[in-house]
């Protein structure tokens, strides 16, 4: 008598097949209708309600599964695959990339390391974007999370490289004078925690003023380095932004890649926003240099737009990256000749458990090609440049900061307002804009300045939608100007 085994498989098969097919068919639909649908919409209570329950204990059809998803889940996403959604800078997704995702989970294959295809898969996509970047075909680097591992990964390296001891044997106590580390006072946020994580402590991540364009000061960096080697510190590092998350400056790289030489620093660039602007024809030169750093972090999450997750480091010395993390264990061995033949990626990093996100990168660049990706970065940098042109040529709108990328900050401006106003004006005009399901804008200050905040990585904006934003923010900002003006007492 045959054994009847309870396994995770599908008893149907071929009614299985139909549901799939039809939620395929309904997610290519969603997809194709994007730009008629509001941008974002909040949760309703009962459906946050729905979340509170218990852990399932008996089985539901597939069908009914999938007809909740729909209607709790994926009728109220974040919004970031609208072509009017330029809030955090982060990608808008692809079909083709999502495709990947579940080919990936078919294929189950653990990217720790073996002898299988898909370890060349990723090996691949890290050959393509060292040529992207201008690394060596022979520099380490491996596929990540997302940007704050990526950098994560790139400081630690730094950290061990620069330090004067066996720092991964005998810690930070082997250490005889501090580690210093420099960034921009516009650096990401994910460097502090990095810096924090290697157990250097915040303090070792001096912040070095930047320009009016939001540019790191380069003598002010140099002075930073001479004080702190005068008081004792060892100066290890520089992390150059090349894209910063408020406004999309770009630090000088190739001057700082000449201080790092100068100084003996291992040179860090931080490119998870900006980075693969070098696939674009028109703006490559705006990383003159990059291709000099010791490791670069990049994001294809973001201006690749390939699903959620998808980070790189790249490192020039592949030697050190592997010292860095590299580990023998007795149960995984390397042999010379089957499953454990093909080496181990996770020497290259911190996760042993890695997904296969290289072959959504891998699809989406065979399918549409660098050239491609690289007009698309073209025409959001481009978008956003006659954006800041419409606003300097608006007397009720107000440039803040100077267009490198694909983001602009502005502000509206009646005129005749105090900061605290001025300020609360702008977050009123932003959250109704995306109440309204309109348009998706962030918010930030810097140097003491509050504005709006559009981050156009987004590869279905059209101008059209840009246009319509603006106007809404116009007649927006004019109409709470009214209501304001109407409450008020008379004096």
């Amino acid at each position: 008598m045959e054994e009847r085994l309870e396994t995770l498989d599908p008893e149907d098969w071929q009614a299985y097949a139909r549901e799939v097919h039809a939620t395929l068919d309904r997610a290519i639909a969603l997809t194709a209708s994007l730009g008629h649908d509001p941008v974002w919409r909040p949760v309703p209570a009962e459906i946050r309600a729905g979340f509170e329950s218990g852990v399932p204990r008996e089985p539901s059809s597939l069908a009914d599964v999938l007809d909740e998803t729909w209607a709790t889940v994926l009728s109220y996403p974040l919004g970031n695959r609208h072509p009017r959604y330029w809030m955090w800078y982060m990608g808008a997704s692809c079909l083709t990339g999502a495709l990947g995702d579940f080919l990936a989970a078919v294929d189950g294959s653990n990217l720790g390391g073996g002898n299988d295809a898909a370890v060349e898969v990723e090996r691949q996509v890290l050959r393509w974007l060292k040529e992207i970047i201008g690394f060596p075909p022979d520099a380490g680097g491996t596929l990540t999370s997302g940007g704050t591992v990526a950098n994560l990964i790139g400081l630690t390296v730094a950290r061990n490289r620069m330090a004067q001891g066996n720092i991964r044997e005998n810690g930070l106590s082997s250490l005889k004078q501090p580690l210093r580390y420099y960034a921009s006072d516009q650096v990401h946020a994910c460097h502090q925690k990095a810096i924090e994580l290697l157990g250097l402590g915040n303090r070792a991540l001096r912040r070095v003023p930047t320009r009016a364009d939001c540019r790191m000061q380069t003598a002010a960096l140099r002075a930073a380095i001479a004080e702190d080697r005068a008081a004792g510190y060892s100066p290890a590092c520089v992390i150059a932004t090349a894209g910063t998350v408020n406004t999309g400056a770009i630090d000088n790289l190739r001057e700082l890649a000449g201080i790092c030489r100068e100084e003996g620093l291992w040179f860090h660039v931080d490119g998870c926003i900006g980075a693969l602007a070098r696939l674009s024809e028109s703006h490559r030169g705006l990383l003159d240099g990059i291709e000099l750093a010791d490791s670069v972090a990049l994001d294809p999450h973001k201006m690749m737009h390939v699903p959620f997750e998808a980070g790189c480091v790249l490192v020039r010395d592949a030697a050190a990256q592997l010292q860095s993390f590299s580990l023998g264990s007795e149960y995984l061995e390397s042999m010379q000749r089957g499953v454990s033949a093909g080496g181990w990626l996770f020497d290259y990093g911190i996760q042993t458990s890695r997904g296969f996100r290289a072959l959504k990168i891998w699809l989406m660049l065979k399918e549409h090609g660098a050239n491609r990706f690289g007009r698309i970065i073209t025409r959001n940098i481009d978008q956003a440049r006659r954006i800041a042109d419409r606003i300097d040529a608006e007397p009720r709108l107000h440039l803040l900061w100077p267009v490198t990328l694909d983001i602009v900050c502005f502000r509206f401006d009646p005129g005749g307002l105090e900061t605290a106003a001025l300020t609360a004006l702008n977050i009123e005009i932003m959250i109704r804009l995306q109440e309204s399901g309109i348009a998706a804008f962030s918010d930030t200050t810097v140097h003491g300045e509050h504005g709006l905040r559009i981050a156009i990585c987004n590869h279905r904006t059209t101008d059209e939608d840009l246009a319509s934003a603006l106007d809404a923010v116009l007649e927006l900002g004019e109409r709470l100007c009214k209501e304001r003006s109407v409450s008020e007492p008379a004096k």
